[in-house]
């Protein structure tokens, strides 16, 4: 009996001995647990709230590749992603809105297109734990929305579209070799289009031209600044990606177009829709980068206070072939490679 006893005895520490191993192996590996492993986290449903900040060809397409981006890293509309996407119409006010929206319904993500929309997002969510991705932001520092671009610090992080500005400025003097005042129409409160124009009027001068800019604070200026330009005899007129001037782009080129004066766009698209040429950056690719960082931090891989900014800096020479033809121009040597598009209107 007492042999009996002690065989019980012992069975029974075993069985309590492998139930706690057992325990501490599913604590150590996330079984049991509210949290999945990193690697199992693209298997999970995950919803992610996407502000644009307006209709133009340039977000539409980050927009394009950022869920490229994400389906290529597993996350895809339908399976086990869903997206709430939100347009702005170019109104701060709505931005905020939505973003506080978004926050409210514990989206796991908010991502951002442009830097206003980005600035809304990062206000919302900034003492939350819900990550913030942007793309199509041409200075996240000067936006305060990140502390630097290798360490963001913060919740928030994404992609750079710092324009390749010297190369537009190459561009324009091979283009217009007599030309001495170039116009820039900008958006006084986007914080991207000041940090351009700064950085434009400093490599300004290396190439013989001097910068005539007229600042407008929202759409129903454009067509006056536009004229202010032409009236100050600009030979030439660049755009950077300012929203309000590239949503409101015909206004612009109605005036230019007027008075011959050609126009630069800064991407592929505003060249599409009337504007001389550019030194163009891929925005789909740049959507596409963004989508990946996202499923990185989707997953578990990386932390947005540690997932450095990706910057494109590089563009690719495009022109438009009716433009060419109204300014009565033809294309330098230097630039035969350069892709030809066709109005898209």
């Amino acid at each position: 009996m007492k042999t009996l006893f002690h065989t019980v005895k012992l069975l029974t520490a075993s069985v309590l001995a492998a139930a706690v191993a057992c325990t501490a192996s599913s604590c150590a590996s996330g079984t049991g647990s509210s949290e999945q492993p990193a690697s199992s986290a693209a298997g999970k449903k995950v919803s992610i709230g996407v502000i644009q900040y307006a209709t133009h060809p340039s977000l539409d397409n980050c927009y394009t590749g950022f869920k490229e981006g994400l389906k290529e890293s597993g996350f895809e509309e339908g399976k086990n992603l869903t997206v709430d996407f939100q347009n702005a119409q170019a109104d701060n006010g709505n931005s905020d809105l939505m973003a506080k929206n978004m926050v409210s319904k514990k989206y796991d993500m908010i991502m951002a297109i442009a830097t206003p929309a980005a600035m809304s997002a990062y206000s919302a969510a900034k003492d939350t734990n819900i990550p913030v991705v942007f793309t199509a932001i041409s200075d996240p520092v000067a936006a305060q929305l990140v502390q630097s671009l290798d360490k963001p610090g913060g919740n928030c992080t994404g992609s750079s579209d710092v324009l390749p500005l010297e190369a537009q400025l190459k561009m324009i003097r091979s283009l217009l070799p007599k030309a001495k005042k170039i116009g820039v129409l900008y958006t006084t409160s986007e914080v991207n289009s000041v940090s351009n124009l700064k950085r434009f009027k400093e490599l300004a001068p290396k190439y013989g031209f001097e910068i005539v800019d007229v600042g407008i604070t929202n759409s129903s200026e454009v067509a006056s600044g536009a004229a202010s330009l032409v009236a100050k005899g600009v030979d030439c007129v660049n755009n950077f990606t300012d929203n309000n001037v590239v949503n409101n782009l015909s206004t612009l080129l109605q005036a230019t177009n007027g008075a011959k004066i050609p126009v630069f766009g800064s991407e592929i698209e505003q060249v599409k829709n009337g504007c001389l040429a550019s030194v163009s950056i891929d925005f789909v690719a740049l959507g596409k980068e963004t989508g990946k960082m996202a499923a990185k931090i989707l997953k578990g891989e990386a932390k947005p206070a540690d997932l450095p900014v990706y910057v494109v800096t590089d563009g690719k020479p495009v022109y438009n072939k009716a433009a060419m033809e109204q300014f009565g121009l033809t294309l330098p040597s230097a630039y035969a490679g350069a892709e030809a598009v066709a109005s898209s209107k």
